[in-house]
């Protein structure tokens, strides 16, 4: 049901950013007001009380946003929450921040290896993803995860590209295991 939620209002907002040409501009407002919202849990915790009337949310969000962000985007948090729907408004945004990114032609790839990867090793990655996928451009994430033993995971939104060594050996695991002498 969540999901669903973040879909409708996030495909929303987006509708409402592609029409008004403002969806450069409504992006850093929300990714703004996304960070804002993930660093001050309190606040969060405040807008989806239960027990506050939709009215003093939007008091709340009025005198937290009215003057910093486009009214676009105020119209759209206070929406949110007098239809009670403030609880996922976190997903709802990064819903939104996914479409305009997949709208850009960008791609967000997080990348796991087992060591630490120089420049030329991640240049050389950037440069195979943009070859074998659609996007122009890609925002990256590195991790180390050393049980990988060697090789390399990425994984594109909810595709993965798993080439580590840990996973061949467990294949080769599996497959030597149903050999029937």
């Amino acid at each position: 049901m969540a999901k669903l939620v973040s879909k409708t209002y996030g495909e929303a907002l987006f509708e409402v950013a592609v029409e008004n040409g403002t969806v450069d501009s409504l992006l850093e407002e929300v990714e703004a007001v996304l960070e804002l919202l993930n660093t001050n849990g309190e606040y969060v915790k405040l807008l989806t009380h239960p027990k506050l009337p939709a009215e003093e949310k939007v008091s709340l969000l009025e005198k937290a946003f009215r003057n910093n962000v486009s009214e676009d985007l105020f119209g759209f948090l206070a929406t949110v929450a007098h239809k009670g729907r403030f609880r996922e408004i976190q997903s709802i945004l990064s819903y939104f921040v996914d479409m305009v990114r997949e709208y850009q032609g960008v791609g967000v790839a997080c990348v796991t290896s087992a060591i630490t990867l120089t420049e030329a090793q991640q240049t050389e990655i950037v440069d195979r993803l943009l070859a074998t996928t659609s996007y122009e451009k890609f925002i990256m994430h590195y991790d180390v995860d050393p049980s990988l033993i060697g090789g390399v995971v990425i994984r594109i939104g909810d595709r993965v590209v798993d080439s580590s060594i840990r996973t061949k050996l467990s294949q080769m695991g599996k497959e030597l295991s149903q050999i029937q002498c």
